[in-house]
């Protein structure tokens, strides 16, 4: 039998409550950066993407040669208003050699981890040194998770927040303030951004919106610009861009579904595992305005799989599945799948 191993929503729940959010995101950004630097060793391709009036569907692969990953992830804007997730997600790990899959898990909550601990990895390289205190734009469900990120990384505490919907900021500051933060709840998008040193924006409408302004972000600022990721959708204005010097995970994609399907198709923006190898720069001065245009990329969830499948290895944090049917004669599907004879199927259950 190949036993796939496998963590359900409940088994990821004991999981991370046991390890701890702050500690898994930390974990993680040094796993995402350490595939960054190997970025040629990776297959590249923009996502394969579905999309509807309601929403989009994608498939997000990729391969280093030796292990092939990828995942499947929605984004349907309108869902919490039926009681479902924006965002859901499963991801899969598979053996290059063989072909069998090793490892498959649930990743709407490891999405969650694995966004804020890009962007808090993208910020150790980008932000300002000295940044301490960072604005939300978009309190939904990336925000508590985003600032327990960038606490990890780069040792914020104070958060200013806006939210069009109050009761999402007040679910945010009831939490961020039980975790420890120092929390301004704003009146507008222009207050939770005064004073702010990293402003991360991260909102769920699928359109082309203005959600931060050009007035808003002054001389020294790295913006995290997240909840810009597929095509009409947007959320900082034009002129910010021009302003800024601009790094993307995958210039392809991100020209189709970033903050730069704005500009044009000639845009100058840099990769960020350039700057994480060294090959190019990223901040050049404390006055440069830095945007991580993040759209999210497959080599984040490769990562992110390769690590909670090497952090959960020896633990009962998974359980098997009898994926994949493997009878003893490979030539002879036929007697296995009417188990017959030695093939025969046996049903049971098996545990890490």
């Amino acid at each position: 039998m190949s036993a796939v191993r496998f963590i359900d929503v409940p088994n990821m729940i004991r999981w991370v409550s046991s390890r701890g959010v702050e500690a898994i995101i930390g974990e993680m950004a040094a796993v995402v950066e350490e595939d960054f630097r190997r970025w040629h060793e990776f297959e590249k391709t923009p996502r394969i993407a579905s999309h509807s009036l309601t929403g989009v569907i994608e498939l997000m692969p990729t391969s280093d040669g030796d292990i092939f990953g990828f995942k499947y992830v929605n984004g349907h804007p309108n869902n919490p208003l039926g009681g479902l997730q924006t965002v859901t997600a499963f991801g899969m790990l598979a053996d290059v050699s063989s072909g069998y899959p090793v490892f498959i898990s649930e990743m709407t909550i490891m999405t969650a981890l694995r966004t804020a601990a890009t962007s808090a990895m993208a910020a150790q390289h980008l932000a300002r040194p000295d940044s301490r205190v960072m604005a939300l734009i978009g309190t939904g469900s990336q925000a508590e998770f985003q600032s327990l990120g960038f606490r990890a990384l780069l040792g914020i505490n104070e958060v200013r927040i806006w939210d069009t919907d109050p009761a999402a900021m007040a679910k945010f500051a009831h939490n961020a303030r039980a975790l420890g933060f120092d929390v301004h709840e704003a009146s507008s998008a222009a207050d939770a951004t005064s004073g702010a040193d990293i402003i991360t924006t991260c909102t769920a409408d699928k359109v082309n919106a203005t959600v931060l302004t050009d007035a808003m972000v002054g001389r020294g600022v790295h913006v995290n610009a997240i909840g810009g990721d597929c095509p009409g959708k947007t959320e900082l204005e034009a002129a910010i861009l021009d302003r800024a010097r601009v790094f993307v995970e995958y210039t392809p994609q991100t020209r189709i579904e970033g903050e730069i399907q704005q500009q044009a198709p000639d845009f100058p923006v840099t990769e960020l595992w350039e700057v994480i190898d060294g090959s190019r720069p990223g901040r050049t001065s404390p006055e440069d305005i830095t945007v991580f245009d993040s759209v999210g990329f497959a080599i984040e969830d490769f990562a992110a799989l390769r690590y909670t499948c090497a952090a959960v290895e020896g633990t009962d944090f998974y359980t098997h599945l009898d994926l994949v049917a493997d009878p003893t004669d490979p030539k002879d599907l036929f007697s296995f799948a009417v188990g017959s004879g030695a093939d025969r199927p046996v049903v049971q259950a098996v545990h890490g």
